[in-house]
């Protein structure tokens, strides 16, 4: 169609505007041809006319539609001109910070001004291995495309960085260089990258200055090779650079600087080595003032003088050479500081003693008048002679500018010299790739003789950029095998012709240079003779005749002639140089060595930096003219031929660009000056490549993107099986104009805007069926609005008619209910008052009645209590009257009955005196004394009658007196009280009187005081009130007190709770971070092993001749056995030669690992002697014990004893030689520091080798005695019985019971084959006895008895005085603690008796814990020696069946006739198979191969059951433990370890392979748990699996160093499995449509991304899926344990969801509504598979949550704040800078979808800014989740296991 069609209402289309550059309008009316003026509505809707030019009629540049505006390519927009560039470039920075944008094969970089997350070795790794379309621009494409073209096409690459000062050109060269350091693989990348990086501070320092526009701007271009082997690793580098600014030394522009190193000088001036250079501040000097600007801002000097040092000691520049480079620095400024004074016109001189130049002569050790001369003068030679000629002021001025300069130049080569030879590499180069960091096109105010060599350099840099792109269009249009139409583009070869050819400015300029009197003016009128009005590129200034103007390529420049002569020339005088040759100063001399041949480290190669400056001089003679001819060499000649020499270097590669862009002159980050943009674009040729593309067919799509692109535009007719043809159906249709597109090979070209076309029409067909969607479902929605209104107006009518009908029957109800009210109300007032009027009188009439019958009661109460008064008065007298009576008659009758008794007294006194009186009675005495005594004995017995009655009689007595006191008590009592009672009533009437005046006053004080009260009342209600109001108040301030302390104790508890789940996730994430880097320390481990066994394949392969005779052995036998060796057990000395055959690297932990088992099997020999010294005490208590019994059987006894001695004298001896050698150890070690005790050579070291070796002999030695000897004795005891019964000593029976007294089953068989070798007699010996033989046997036998009892007897008496020496050393000690107990006691009875006791029980205490630690401990030891005899008698029993049955086979029919048979027991072999395998020595490599290096795992998971391996060496270990052999299990574990990696390492691709050894491995570490004998792990065993534990030995380590071997093979699967699933996941996951037509293929540009339709090729979801369950299948089928699968799944889940993320937020065209609906479609999938293969517990999903969560951020509407809101609360698995890309990502695919404003993702940052997240974009797709092995026991039996005959282990026997 024709391009003004498309000029129709609404289009949108570019005017031109003098701020903005472009701005955008909308048409108001449609175009017609012929119109002269265009109706437009700008963006901020203002109406403009805009005037077409009536010559040329051009319309204004239509603009693009909205979803191809940010495209990643500027070639895939459909129409392309500066303002749609200029506009893409702006919206991809401003709006999606994006600074990268591809432009065909340009890169174009935007400087951000900002630190950006995006160069990570997480991003490097993420672009390693991608096309360049793949993935979002970047500089790592670049460089990754570099790299895969260098190693593909075996072509050198280069990698052209161009732009203005401060671009960002040396930043993006280095992330190049990084990127190859990065991905290349070599073993000293990083030391590379650092050297080279560390160059940059050098040459920062002295080759970048401060300028106008940039404070650190590169004044020089360079060009750095970084060579690569043929492995493609990097192996060095070098530099070359291109025309240093020398003019800048000695003058500098308003606010610019000279270069960095002098002002870093004069900062560290006042430091202690730099004193001698005599500097001082910056404006001191002449060549660092005239600036006027010393200081940058922001930036120490100091510190980078620090950097500048450290980067120089880096690359090899010793302080010296360091302090030789400052000298002539300083130099330099003091050399501009020498001022000249005029004598006449034509001559000058220095003044006297000039400090400047007195300083100068010292730094640089040169003669100070001979410098003072030659800066005044100067020699002149001629043909026939040579004279010396003054100089006048000016010309010394510039003559000492031109040294300054001169010397600055040769340091500045120098030191670059060093740097390419710290970079070199003595490896040979097979390729490199070259960054070339060179300036852009300059244009300044005034522009010299440097900005015009930089704009040659960009023209010839343009026109080769012009023919390369050509050649690309031209290459692809061939590859299509379209019709090739010439392009027309821009030749920048004039302009080229215009500067270097012949008659050209530079030869002109050489030319006027050679002439004596050449001067500016001269040249300039030369340039306007030769080429003005001849050449249309070169143009005259109006007013100037001093410059010229020429049209580059970017702009038109005017050049100013002034100084163009001088810096072509770049005179020095050859005098100066000489005197500065002829210097003491070492390096000086060095810096002009060879000066004719103008050496350096790049001028060899064509360096093309600053040429050496001419010295014209007189010629020498020995070949002047090719002198004369390199001195006639200027700087423009020099830089054309370096110049020419770079473009062959950069033809003869394939060239990358990336042109760096300033966006605004201010360094503002993320600021874009549209002007300042638009400038640059046309100066480094972006604008041509568009121009170049946008001439031919820009435009280019596949046709399976076409068609699925626009299949809405066919109709069903249209397709066919054939998309070519159907393409070309359509485009038939569509497009009638058949030049606008080109049908290629597997393309369709479209010109500039048929792709916008096409994109209209595709647009208009989605919109008018959107508005017949929407007209049909608006109607639907109006009908079912009509119909809902309907029925909502029925049920309205419905409800207010039933309404009115409640509110009439409420009427009714309410009349009838008022009326019955009404009456009830009248009744009830009626009733009321008649209440009232009744009750008033009830209560009038019951007062009056209370009243009176309380006054009747009153008085009668008066009457009765007078009444009461009067009876208790009357009797209260009476009773007194009484008393007083009967108290005076008793005490009458008293007196008398005292006075008669008184008077009967006396007589009888007077009767008792008289003696006749006595005789009289005595008269007949003796005849009365019995009758007397009769009487008395009568009187007695009455007289206790009597006794009793009276007795009776007193207490009854006294009862009654008792009584009658009480009742006279009583009554005086009652008399008392009447007494008081009657003064009581007195005193109370007397109180009843005051009581009433009291009453009276009371009564008068209570109505005061009840008013009062009163008033009080009141006062205290008002008061309780306001209590009450305050009481209220504080209840609800209490009530919010409590309610606040409620929810800050919720609060606190709640975030206590967060705190506590967070510090367990902190405590579980640090386990894991420990875990992780444990094995992640594993994993390096592993890989430097590797890394080591390469090496040493390669020493073992530069070995050509190996030595004669040598036969290397298996390194899987011992290569890391002193690695895994962790048993307690010595070292076999059978591996002695082979470590002492390896490197002496490795000798150094074997050795220390040597001395420490050393030292453990001293002290393990150490407690077993003291355990065995136990035992023998033990035994000899018994002895004592059971003496008795031991005389009845001495002979056993004896034999018994002997042993136990022999064995005790034997670990005695043996313990002692070991202490002996420890002590020697210890004094070896001693002798040495700790570096050196393991040296090969050392002391230490041959001491321990040598005890290694003795010790290990010794044992075995010691071993084979204690067998011998055990046997020796049991064969004495049998060989006594002889074989004849009638002849013999002693009966048959005896020898029977001793064999059945025997200890163990080893006695006896050791005593039948001593009594078969007795039997085996030479037939010397026996035919001189009878013929049996039966007299020599008896004779032997005697013999053999006689030295048993011999021996039993000096046994017996051996014992007998140890048991005496025992017995003494007990009584010894009881003396002992009876003296202990008695000081004791006499220190207790020295103390207080309270303290005496304490100190008693603490003593008693003290003795009774001493002696139970000491029984515990004899009962531990004596459980141990049960344990380990049991353990002898299983050892013991296994032999002895063994040499049973080896003898029996041996024995031959006859023989067995011939011998007697002798009481032996022969024990039966056992049938039940007790779980072990036995194999011999010699087998143990044939094991290890058949079941560890051949075995073939395929075989093994399908026919066998899982696991079996590790069943079969477990069982071989239990074999080896049961047999306590050390060395055979230690060998058995080795070997088994190295068999493994071997396995891995050769086959460690195979997914299967890897997988079989992980399960089996950990089968194997389970078993050993499992087996352990440890109480933790034998909870599930059987009672027949715990009888299958080891019983001899802990191998707890070797358990870890199994768990080591776990972990790293489960990470080399976890590798495996990423390889595998890495080229499947970006095609499955992202780029493949698993719902069709949901996603449409927007346009591409030159850069073809991979293709997201399904070709047969391509990956899909469903490749995944069926990966997946090709994995889990291989690991359910070799048994691996579930949880390690679960564990193996989710790090499966967590690389597909990483990489998925990552490629996301790298690829723009990835980040639409449509790609998040594919993205949760197929996680979706993911998780059913999950949920069929029971993993959903897993943890697998969690993985995913990123990829969710940003699936459905692409999904979710971003507009609002709420949305926002419901954004951040969403994304928790997202960081901060995962949210803001996806954001700035979003891209729609239609028109209908809108983009992500900025001011939306600004209030995202800001609401997430509070977020404390990794600043990281992408994932670590290489993380490894830390494994665990968690405990699996096995309940499969080991007795059950059968070993398959196809495993070849027919060698192994079951046991």
């Amino acid at each position: 169609m024709a391009a003004s069609e498309l000029y129709t209402k609404f289009a949108r289309v570019w005017i031109p505007d003098p701020e903005e550059v472009w701005k955008s309008a909308e048409l108001l009316k449609d175009y017609k041809p012929g119109d002269k003026v265009l109706l437009l509505r700008l963006e901020e809707g203002k109406d403009l006319e805009y005037r077409l030019d009536p010559k040329t009629k051009e319309l204004p540049h239509l603009r693009n539609p909205d979803i191809l505006v940010g495209e990643n390519d500027l070639t895939a927009l459909s129409y392309l001109h500066e303002p749609a560039v200029l506009h893409n470039l702006r919206v991809r920075f401003i709006d999606s910070k994006l600074i990268y944008t591809y432009c065909g094969i340009v890169l174009v970089a935007i400087n951000p001004y900002e630190q950006l997350p995006i160069y990570g070795e997480d991003i490097i790794n993420a672009y390693s291995g991608q096309n360049m379309g793949d993935m979002d621009p970047h500089i790592f494409a670049v460089a990754e495309e570099a790299y895969k073209q260098m190693a593909r096409d075996e072509r050198n690459q280069s990698i052209i960085v161009s732009g203005e000062s401060g671009a960002g050109k040396t930043v993006s060269a280095k992330y190049a260089m990084r990127y190859f350091a990065t991905v290349s693989g070599s073993a000293s990348e990083a030391n590379v990258e650092e050297k080279v990086l560390a160059s940059n501070p050098i040459m920062e320092s002295i080759g970048n200055a401060k300028t106008t526009r940039n404070d650190n701007s590169s004044r020089f271009g360079k060009y750095i090779e970084i060579g690569f082997d043929k492995r493609y690793r990097i192996i060095g580098a070098n530099m070359r650079t291109y025309l240093l600014e020398k003019s800048r030394v000695v003058f500098q522009a308003e606010e610019e600087r000279n270069y960095h190193i002098f002002y870093q000088l004069c900062a560290s001036a006042k430091l202690p080595e730099f004193k001698m250079l005599r500097l001082g501040n910056a404006n001191n000097f002449h060549y660092t003032k005239q600036g006027g600007s010393p200081v940058i801002e922001g930036v120490d000097d100091t510190k980078e003088m620090a950097h500048t040092r450290q980067a120089c000691t880096l690359l090899g520049i010793s302080e010296s050479y360091q302090m030789g480079i400052f000298r002539i620095l300083a130099g330099i400024l003091h050399l501009g500081n020498v001022a000249f004074t005029s004598r006449d016109s034509d001559s000058c001189t220095i003044p006297p003693k000039h400090e400047p130049l007195s300083i100068f002569s010292d730094l640089m050790g040169v003669d100070y008048e001979e410098m003072c001369h030659w800066l005044c003068h100067r020699k002149l030679a001629t043909a026939t002679e040579t004279y010396i000629k003054p100089i006048s002021k000016l010309q010394a001025t510039n003559a000492r500018d031109a040294l300054a300069k001169h010397i600055y130049a040769k340091l500045f080569s120098w030191i670059v010299d060093h740097v390419n030879q710290a970079l070199h590499s003595a490896v040979k180069q097979h390729s490199f790739i070259g960054v070339l960091d060179i300036y852009g096109f300059e244009t300044f105010e005034i522009n010299s003789f440097e900005q015009f060599c930089i704009n040659y350099a960009n023209e010839k840099l343009q026109q080769q950029f012009n023919m390369h792109v050509f050649k690309l269009e031209q290459e692809e249009y061939m590859k299509e095998q379209i019709p090739w139409t010439l392009i027309d583009f821009y030749d920048n070869q004039p302009c080229i012709n215009l500067i270097e050819s012949k008659l050209g400015i530079l030869d002109l300029l050489d030319e006027e240079c050679k002439m004596p009197k050449g001067t500016d003016d001269t040249w300039a009128q030369k340039l306007y003779n030769t080429h003005l009005n001849k050449c249309a590129l070169f143009e005259k200034p109006r007013l100037s005749n001093k410059a010229f103007i020429i049209q580059h390529f970017a702009d038109k420049v005017e050049y100013q002639c002034e100084g163009f002569l001088e810096k072509n020339k770049d005179t020095v005088f050859e005098e100066q140089i000489k005197v500065l040759k002829s210097s003491k100063f070492k390096m000086l001399p060095e810096l002009f060595q060879d000066d004719e041949k103008a050496i350096s480290p790049t001028s060899a190669t064509s360096s093309g930096r600053t040429p050496l400056t001419r010295t014209p001089a007189k010629p020498t003679k020995g070949r002047p003219g090719q002198t004369a001819k390199e001195h006639k060499k200027t700087v423009g000649h020099q830089f054309r031929n370096s110049l020419h020499l770079l473009m062959e270097t950069l033809n003869a590669t394939t060239p990358h660009y990336v042109r760096c862009i300033k966006p605004n002159d201010f360094k503002f980050p993320f600021t874009f000056d549209e002007k300042r943009a638009v400038q640059q674009l046309r100066a480094c040729g972006v604008l041509e490549t568009i121009r170049i593309s946008a001439a031919g067919f820009p435009s280019r799509w596949t046709y399976q993107e076409f068609f699925s692109r626009y299949r809405v535009l066919m109709k069903q007719k249209d397709v066919l099986s054939d998309r070519k043809q159907t393409c070309k159906n359509v485009l038939e249709k569509l497009i009638l104009d058949k030049d606008k597109y080109q049908f290629g090979k597997t393309k369709i070209f479209f010109r500039a805007g048929q792709v916008a076309y096409l994109e209209k029409l595709r647009a208009d067909k989605l919109r008018a069926a959107c508005i017949r969607i929407q007209k049909t479902i608006r109607g639907w929605l109006l009908r079912k609005k009509y119909l809902r209104m309907r029925k909502a107006a029925i049920t309205v009518q419905r409800h207010v008619r039933g309404y009115q009908a409640r509110c009439y029957a409420k009427f009714l109800r309410r009349t009838k209910a008022a009326t019955i009210i009404q009456k009830y109300w009248r009744m009830y007032i009626v009733r009321k008052r008649y209440k009232i009027r009744r009750s008033a009188t009830i209560v009038l009439q019951s007062y009056l009645r209370g009243y009176l019958a309380r006054n009747r009661y009153r008085k009668m109460l008066r009457e009765h209590k007078a009444v009461i008064i009067q009876k208790w008065v009357r009797g209260w007298l009476a009773r007194m009257h009484y008393r007083r009576s009967m108290q005076a008659i008793i005490y009458l009758q008293c007196c008398f009955r005292r006075m008669m008794a008184k008077r009967e007294l006396k007589k009888l006194k007077i009767e008792a005196r008289s003696v006749e009186r006595y005789k009289k009675l005595h008269i007949g005495m003796e005849n009365k004394i019995m009758q007397l005594q009769r009487k008395v004995d009568e009187q007695n017995k009455d007289y206790k009658c009597l006794m009793e009655k009276l007795t009776n009689l007193e207490g009854i007595y006294t009862s009654e007196t008792e009584k009658l006191r009480s009742d006279l008590e009583r009554l005086q009592l009652s008399e008392e009280e009447a007494k008081i009672a009657t003064g009581r009533v007195l005193s109370l009437q007397e109180e009843i009187a005051k009581l009433r005046k009291d009453l009276e006053q009371t009564q008068s004080e209570k109505k005061s005081i009840e008013e009062r009260a009163d008033k009080y009342k009141q006062e205290t209600e008002q008061l309780v009130s306001s209590l009450k109001e305050e009481n209220t108040l504080l209840k609800q301030e209490k009530e919010t007190l409590n309610h606040l302390i409620v929810e800050q104790a919720k609060e606190m508890t709640e975030t206590m709770e967060k705190k506590l789940v967070e510090e367990t996730k902190q405590l579980e994430l640090d386990l894991n971070d420990e875990r992780l880097r444990y094995q992640n320390l594993l994993n390096e481990f592993s890989r430097l092993e590797e890394r080591y066994d390469d090496l040493k394949e390669e020493m073992t392969l530069m070995v050509n001749v190996p030595k004669p005779g040598h036969k290397r052995t298996d390194s899987t036998h011992s290569s890391n056995e002193s690695e895994y060796t962790f048993s307690s057990e010595i070292a076999e000395t059978e591996d002695m030669p082979l470590r002492t055959e390896e490197p002496s690297e490795k000798k150094v932990p074997l050795d220390m690992s040597l001395f420490l088992k050393l030292q453990k099997r001293v002290t393990e020999l150490e407690q077993e002697k003291q355990v065995m010294q136990d035992e023998l005490d033990r035994k000899e208590e018994q002895v004592l014990r059971s003496k008795a019994k031991e005389e009845e059987r001495p002979q056993i006894r004896g034999a018994e004893l002997e042993y136990e001695s022999l064995k005790r004298q034997e670990l005695e001896s043996e313990n002692k030689k070991l202490k002996n050698e420890l002590n020697e150890l210890r004094k070896a070690l001693s002798e040495k520091s700790a570096p050196e005790v393991t040296a090969p050579g050392a002391p230490a070291y041959r001491v321990l080798m040598e005890q290694l070796t003795s010790v290990s002999e010794e044992l075995d030695v010691r071993k084979e005695e204690v067998l011998i000897l055990r046997s020796q004795l049991v064969s004495q005891k049998e060989a006594i019985q002889p074989k004849d019964d009638k002849n013999t000593m002693t009966d048959s029976t005896i020898l029977l019971e001793d064999v059945q007294k025997m200890k163990d089953k080893g006695e006896i068989a050791q005593a039948y084959i001593g009594l078969k070798e007795t039997n085996r007699l030479p037939a010397m010996d026996c035919h001189e006895l009878n013929e049996d033989g039966e007299l020599w046997l008896v004779y032997e036998g005697l013999k053999q008895a006689n030295r048993l009892l011999e021996s039993q007897l000096q046994s017996q008496k051996r014992s007998h005085e140890n048991e005496a020496e025992a017995l003494r050393g007990e009584i010894q000690s009881l003396k002992e603690e009876n003296n202990r107990q008695q000081q004791l006691l006499a220190q207790n009875l020295q103390l207080p008796p309270e303290a005496r006791i304490e100190a008693s029980l603490q003593h008693e205490i003290t003795r009774l814990t001493n002696e139970n630690l000491d029984l515990m401990e004899q009962l531990e030891k004596q459980d141990k020696t049960v344990r380990k005899l049991k353990k002898q008698l299983k050892v013991f029993a296994k032999k002895i069946g063994e040499l049973e049955v080896g003898q029996m086979e041996n024995i031959s029919p006859g023989q067995i006739i011939d011998e007697p048979i002798r009481p032996v027991n022969i024990p039966r072999k056992e049938k039940d198979f007790q779980g072990m395998l036995e194999y011999k020595k010699e087998d143990e490599q044939k094991l290890v191969k058949n079941l560890i290096l051949e075995l073939k795992p395929r075989g093994v998971a399908v026919n066998l059951i899982p696991g079996l391996p590790a069943y079969i060496l477990f069982m071989c270990v239990r074999h080896a433990d049961y047999l306590n052999d050390d060395q055979k299990v230690r060998s058995l574990l080795t070997s088994t370890i190295n068999s493994i990696k071997k396995v891995l390492k050769k086959r460690g691709d195979d997914f299967e392979t890897v997988s079989f050894w992980l399960s089996n491995t950990c089968r194997f570490l389970h078993c050993l748990k499992q087996y352990s004998g440890e109480e933790g792990f034998m909870k599930h065993n059987t009672s027949r699996q715990n009888e299958h534990c080891l019983t001899n030995f802990d191998l707890a380590e070797y358990r870890q160093v199994l768990s080591d071997l776990a972990i790293q093979i489960y990470q080399q699967l976890v590798r495996v499995l990423e390889n595998i699933l890495q080229p499947m996941i970006v095609s499955g996951m992202l780029e493949h449509e698993t719902i069709q037509g949901v996603s449409g293929v927007k346009p591409t540009g030159l850069r073809k991304r991979t293709s997201s339709i399904a070709d047969e090729g391509t990956y899909t979801l469903d490749s995944i899926l069926r990966q997946l369950n090709s994995f889990h299948s291989v690991l359910c089928q070799h048994g691996m344990d579930p949880e390690l699968i679960k564990q193996v799944v989710k790090q499966m889940f967590y690389i597909v969801g990483a990489v998925t993320l990552n490629n996301l937020l790298l690829r723009k065209d990835m980040c639409s509504w449509s790609k998040g609906m594919q993205i949760r479609y197929n996680v979706s999938q993911l998780e059913e598979w999950l949920r069929d293969k029971n993993l959903m517990n897993s943890g697998a999903k969690e993985t995913l949550e990123p990829l969710i969560q940003a699936a459905q951020l692409l999904q979710v509407k971003k507009k609002t704040d709420d949305d926002a809101e419901a954004i951040c609360s969403m994304c928790s698995a997202l960081t901060t800078a995962q949210i803001v890309k996806v954001l700035n990502l979003y891209t729609p695919v239609n028109e209908f979808e809108e983009r992500v404003s900025v001011s939306f993702i600004r209030t995202i940052q800001m609401r997430l800014r509070d977020r404390k997240d990794s600043p990281q974009l992408l994932m670590d797709a290489k993380h490894i989740f830390p494994v665990t092995f968690p405990f699996n026991p096995s309940s499969l039996a080991l007795e059950t296991i059968q070993i398959p005959a196809s495993l070849g282990l027919g060698f192994i026997s079951r046991v």
